[in-house]
Order: structure tokens, then sequence, then C-alpha cells
């Protein structure tokens, strides 16, 4: 009798999309965490839906930790593994240096949370992002500065590229309107010297254009238990008032800390339902930057889904995006002035934490 033959056939081979996320320290690593929640989260839900061209999705995952040698190091490690595309990344410097690398190999890479405004040295077909420009959420923090009757300001800044672009952004909107930007260089003074130059120059207002949770903590302690300080406004454009973790060190401190995120006034119903999956995922209130990582995907997985797994397809292809996100309808377009494609949607409001209630987000200005 004849053996009966039994045909095995192959698993089917995954798509990969190599994921940057600040996991660890110096990494704001509770941004990475949602970023992170949001991604997978997108994955799942492809895969829960068929996958992309009959292949389901795995996200390959490489911790950034704010470091832009690593991050550019992880591009080079997931070319070589094959994945069809990167996502994510938060800080700003590393997306540069992942962005870099992409286009230097031709690996599509969409950024779904760095905002500075040269991603690129040079215009990139490679490259799309999410998150608006640094210089249009910061001209809207100026505004906001503005409107609240803040024309003194100061900036706690540490040195990087991203504070030194946001400095001049905030310098070159608010000179013009009669405003004053006075740089405090934090790797010079301690939290108890920033008072006292805020007393010196009158300031109104104190920026803190530095890490989470070091030194912006101890800064915020130190100008809140300063008497003559009372009247000062602290803020925070880069966003660390976002996180859990600044109201559990802070406590009511950390209260009236305006800063920027990218949502609407009212997220669209496919937003809604995934801001329910994702506060149970976060066991807690989702921030932006989880909303900007489910998007990343969703975008990815329509142009897998339209073009394969082709990288320079999946390239081709930005300027005719057009998917329904969390907070809109997500299209790519050149804008001046940056050098990767653009959606030049994405919503920007100014937002602090209740003094009343810190878990309740007030909206104060919106761009």
């Amino acid at each position: 009798m004849s053996g009966m033959v039994t045909q095995v056939r192959p698993p089917r081979r995954s798509v990969q999309i190599g994921a940057l996320v600040p996991l660890s320290r110096p990494g704001w690593v509770e941004a990475g965490q949602h970023l992170l929640a949001g991604l997978e989260l997108a994955v799942r839900e492809v895969n829960d839906g068929g996958g992309v061209v009959g292949r389901p999705v795995e996200l390959v995952v490489r911790d950034t930790a704010a470091d832009p040698q690593r991050a550019a190091a992880a591009v080079d490690e997931l070319a070589r593994l094959g994945v069809a595309a990167l996502a994510g990344e938060y800080h700003s410097v590393v997306a540069r240096a992942a962005a870099a690398r992409a286009d230097a190999l031709g690996l599509p890479f969409l950024c779904s949370s760095a905002v500075l405004d040269a991603l690129t040295e040079q215009p990139t077909e490679w490259v799309a992002r999410l998150s608006p420009p640094q210089s249009r959420g910061w001209q809207v923090y100026a505004d906001f500065l503005l409107g609240a009757g803040h024309s003194r300001i100061a900036v706690a800044a540490q040195p990087s590229v991203y504070w030194a672009s946001g400095t001049r952004i905030l310098r070159d909107h608010l000179a013009p309107r009669g405003g004053t930007v006075v740089e405090l260089d934090m790797s010079a003074l301690t939290p108890a010297a920033v008072c006292d130059e805020l007393v010196d120059r009158r300031a109104t207002a104190l920026l803190l254009l530095v890490g989470h949770p070091e030194p912006a903590v101890p800064i915020v302690r130190s100008v809140r238990r300063d008497r003559r300080l009372a009247e000062i406004m602290i803020g925070a454009p880069a966003g660390q008032p976002e996180f859990a973790e600044w109201a559990m060190l802070l406590g009511g401190d950390g209260a009236g800390v305006p800063f920027l995120r990218y949502l609407p006034e009212r997220l669209t119903p496919l937003g809604a339902r995934v801001e329910t999956a994702l506060r149970e995922r976060l066991d807690g209130a989702p921030s932006f930057v989880a909303f900007e990582g489910y998007d990343t995907v969703a975008v990815l997985a329509d142009v897998l889904r339209s073009h394969g797994a082709d990288r320079a397809r999946t390239a081709e292809s930005w300027p005719r995006v057009e998917v329904e996100g969390t907070r809109g309808q997500i299209q790519f377009s050149r804008t001046p002035g940056i050098s990767v494609w653009q959606w030049a949607g994405p919503p920007i409001q100014v937002v602090d934490r209740d003094h009343a209630n810190l878990d309740r987000f007030r909206v104060l200005h919106a761009g």
C-alpha cells in the first residue's frame, strides 16, 4: 500500500514593521510606553482583520533610550532583518538620526511623534511624519502666552538641538509682538539659582525646555516654594505634564502648567473606540502619543494592503495616503521648510492639569 502524503503548508511569513520607541532612561519612558501601546493595539486589530496581503503583521521593537547612535544602529539592524517599514520614535534628536539612516538605506519611515522641523538635512521621499512640525506647535504656544498676558519669558534650557530650536521659534514669534525671551542655561544653574534669575529678570513665565523627571521636577518644586515667584506661570511646551508620572511626583505643584498636546476637541468615532481600548491596555487615560502610535500603524497597514511590502512602492505612496485616523483624516503633503512628507492636519491644543482634579485636563487654547 502506498503511503499517504500529507501536504504541510509553510507558515505564513509575517510582514515586519520596525518600531523605534524610548523604553529606558534617559528617554521619556512613559511616552515610549504610550507610543508602543498604540502601535501594538493597531497591529492586533490589523491582524484580527486578516493582516495585510494575506499575511500577519509583526512589530519588531527596539528601545532607543533617547540615544541617536543607538537609534541609527537599530535602523541598520532592522533593515538587515527585512522590515517593510519603520514606525515610531518620540524624541526629535533621535528621530532625526533614524530618519537620516532610513533615507540612506532606502527604508520607509513613518515618524509618529517627533516634531523637529529639520528631520532630515535634505528633502527625502522615504520619510513621512504624523506629528506637527515644531515651528507650528510652538508658535501656537507663543500665541497662547501673548493671549495670557505674558511678554517677559524665561526658558530653562538644556543643551540640545531640539531645545535650541524651540527657543529660537519662541523668540522669533514673540519679538515682533513685543515679547522677550531670556535663556537660562541649566548646565550651569541649580533650581534655586533659577529662582534668583527669574526674580532678577522680572519674568512672568518660565518655560521648561529640559528633560523629565530630571531636572524638570526639581525646578518646579523650587519655583513653587519661592514666595517671590507666587505669580509666575510655569509652562512646558514639550509636554512633560501629559504623563501620569508628572502628577505622581509633583502632586498639586504640577497643576496649572500649560503644555502642547495633539488632540482634537472631539476624537473621530474610530478614536473614541480606540481610546476605550487604550485605556484598558494602559490601565489609565491614554496620552496623545498613544493615538499617534495607533495612527502610524493604521497608515502603514493601509499602504501595505494597497502596494505590498515593497519598500520603494511604500515610499512612493505617501502623497496618495487617505486614511481615517483617530484624530482626523490623514493625508501627506509637502510643507514649505519641511524636508519630509507631512500630515498638515494634526490638531494642536494648549492644555494644563486642573488644580481641582489633577486627572482632568483643561483646554486653554487651540491652534
